[in-house]
């Protein structure tokens, strides 16, 4: 049973953050500032809607999987669908505005992943409107009315489809389902991409509470090719509550071949299976997310961090499809919906503890583009499988031509491969390692094998990468690049060894011989020709955590202390977090809560208190960070750590002012762990 924890209202005066107890699953956004707001986002896996300060509205509605060449780079982008999820309000023939309003607050029930916004509109009407992205339905999101009158008055709501600018070609349509037991009207809109590669459509309808026959008479109107709407007028008198609900659904030639009729049969389906039932379905799907859980009994403002971290890499990912995660999530388009290492090395390791079978859609993300990758191997004169720095929706290299990290950030295969050996580590699933697993493992041990160079030294090299640390480009020996490489090229053989399978013995014999530079204090060097400058963001304290290249405490401590002093101070999020995971493991344990709070209060920006990439940063919500920041609980504070065939706990202390931290869920077990201070 959870423990009656207090937590966090977040409230924004200016720019500063001002913490007030509250319940351990609610963040509420106060005092809104239209100019400084940072939206959240409710999201299923597939559609994420994020809010929006103005009343009624959502930002953008995303559609994972769709993507198109428009805008950044000359690359494919994430694709906004339709704002299906949009209304305006008419009071007594008024429209409604921010100007007129007050008491406006925003809610987010994190437990339940429900927004919900209220306030007040000119001493007439009360209104409050709950959006949901349906966890059970992962292409349709509900949104739920209540206007209580405080006045008798006559009330006009609106539901409005638009299409966002980059979609072309836009049709709407409208027609009625008309059933003895039920009255359907469907709003529907439909699209094509910015170069015509997609059709992309969506549809929305009311759901009224009223018996068939008494709802109120609808009038739709068109106003151009760009948004049309549909509305109904109703009286109230002085107390009256009048509840109603709107679903939609969104889909595109990416997931169907017709989306356009898919998207109204998805929208029938929910009207018809009603409000209640959408709403308990949606709630107990979550409530199986909660499972798997991290309680912090001590500290409120932690407590309310995690679940936030939590929530939004639950409602970034979804069991059963091939899609990965974004840094950004489904929070919009940053870095164009692409797939990174963010997700093999800072996202995925929590979600594979709590959640491995979120973790193994992950995974199938990538083995289904294996092919790309294995073709990407070749057109560089390479064997095996290189997986691109910037991954989109078919595999191939998306990075930007400008940026240096296309052509030389050849760590990601590395990543990609440790990630899989990892869930086999965790999961002990032998027909997915025969299937999935050792598949992807030998294409990835190929290509180093193809890519290292033997020396004069008699030794082995990765010459010419773009580091971890980006800011080191063309350069030779990579620290991290190299340890990677070392530790998936024994992942390799342990793999074939597992399956019976003779290893290729030149994946040992590379792995042995990979040089790790060192200076001549015994500090790991970052690259051949590093010499002390500032780093964007953590490398060689990599090779300590997640990999176990190295393991001596005072090898680790030394590299520790080493580049903690070079790390740029607005550089991302999630290198705080291993710094903070590796002083936890060395006992430093207040040293380690420091970095613990570095890693995310500062990037959190109004007014819910998303995380932006940097501190001071305007791209939220940077969902790398958050994967960061929950593995300093599971494998700093927690001291977990996937080892051999097994979770192995490491001896660790928690912060003096935590009584206790437990994490659910843990594993294919789904363990509990309960961490207390001695």
């Amino acid at each position: 049973m959870l423990k009656k924890l207090s937590i966090i209202t977040l409230i924004f005066l200016s720019n500063t953050l001002i913490i007030k107890a509250q319940d351990p699953w609610i963040v509420k956004a106060s005092n809104i500032n239209p100019s400084n707001y940072y939206g959240v986002t409710v999201a299923n896996g597939m559609l994420g809607l994020v809010s929006s300060a103005e009343p009624l509205k959502v930002k953008d509605v995303v559609l994972n999987g769709a993507f198109d060449t428009y805008g950044r780079g000359r690359v494919s982008n994430i694709l906004k669908t339709f704002d299906f999820a949009n209304m305006d309000l008419d009071v007594d023939g008024r429209r409604l505005g921010r100007t007129d309003i007050k008491n406006y607050a925003q809610t987010l029930d994190m437990k339940n992943a429900e927004l919900s916004t209220t306030f007040d509109y000119l001493d007439k009407v009360s209104v409050k409107y709950t959006m949901l992205a349906l966890r059970q339905l992962p292409h349709t999101a509900l949104i739920m009315v209540e206007i209580t009158a405080n006045k008798d008055c006559e009330v006009t709501p609106h539901s409005i489809m638009s299409a966002p600018d980059m979609l072309r070609d836009v049709k709407n349509y409208y027609h009625l389902i008309d059933r003895p037991h039920s009255l359907i009207p469907l709003l529907t809109s439909e699209a094509k991409s910015p170069t015509g590669r997609h059709t992309l459509a969506a549809s929305n309808s009311f759901i009224f509470e009223e018996p068939r026959g008494k709802e109120p008479q609808l009038i739709h109107e068109e106003w151009d090719f760009g948004m049309h709407r549909l509305k109904f007028t109703k009286k109230l008198v002085a107390g009256e509550k009048y509840t109603f609900s709107v679903v939609g659904s969104a889909t595109s030639t990416e997931h169907v071949s017709d989306p356009h009729n898919e998207a109204e049969r998805l929208t029938i389906f929910a009207a018809l299976e009603g409000r209640e039932r959408l709403l308990k379905r949606h709630r107990e799907s979550w409530d199986r997310l909660w499972d798997s859980d991290i309680l912090i009994d001590g500290d409120p403002e932690a407590q309310r961090a995690t679940h936030f971290a939590l929530y939004h890499l639950y409602s970034f990912c979804r069991v059963g499809q091939a899609y990965s995660l974004s840094p950004m999530g489904l929070s919009g388009l940053g870095y164009n919906g692409h797939v990174f290492w963010d997700t093999e090395i800072w996202m995925y390791p929590p979600i594979l503890m709590l959640h491995h079978e979120l973790a193994k859609s992950l995974l199938e993300y990538r083995f289904n583009r294996l092919e790309a990758a294995k073709n990407n191997a070749k057109s560089h004169g390479y064997k095996g499988a290189m997986f691109p720095w910037e991954s989109d929706d078919v595999g191939q290299e998306a990075t930007p031509v400008w940026a240096l990290t296309g052509p030389f950030q050849h760590h990601i295969t590395g990543d990609v491969g440790f990630a899989f050996w990892k869930y086999y580590q965790v999961t002990q699933d032998k027909e997915w390692l025969k299937t999935r697993g050792y598949p992807m493992l030998k294409e990835v041990a190929d290509f180093w094998v193809s890519r290292v160079e033997k020396g004069t030294d008699g030794k082995y090299h990765i010459i010419n990468v773009v580091c971890a640390d980006e800011w080191a480009e063309n350069v030779d020996d990579n620290a991290y690049t190299n340890g990677m490489a070392k530790e998936v090229l024994k992942y390799a053989v342990e793999a074939a060894e597992e399956l019976k399978i003779k290893p290729d013995p030149r994946w040992e014999e590379v792995s042995e011989n990979l040089v790790i530079l060192k200076m001549a204090d015994g500090v790991t060097q970052e690259h051949a020709t590093y010499k002390g400058e500032t780093i964007k963001q953590g490398d060689v304290n990599l090779l300590a955590y997640p990999m176990h290249v190295i393991k001596d405490p005072v090898e680790v401590k030394k590299d520790l202390d080493y580049y903690e002093a070079k790390l740029a101070p607005d550089g991302p999020a999630m290198s705080q977090a291993i710094l903070c995971i590796l002083h936890a493991r060395l006992g430093n344990t207040e040293k380690a809560y420091e970095l613990f709070t570095k890693s995310y209060k500062p990037n959190e920006v109004p007014p819910f208190g998303v995380l932006a990439e940097t501190a001071g940063g305007t791209n939220p919500y940077f969902a790398t960070g958050a994967g960061g920041f929950l593995q300093t609980l599971i494998n700093g504070f927690g001291g977990l750590d996937i080892v051999e065939d097994q979770i192995e706990q490491k001896k660790v202390k928690l912060p003096s002012h935590w009584k206790s931290l437990t994490l659910k869920g843990i594993g294919v077990e789904k363990k509990t762990i309960v961490v207390k201070n001695e």
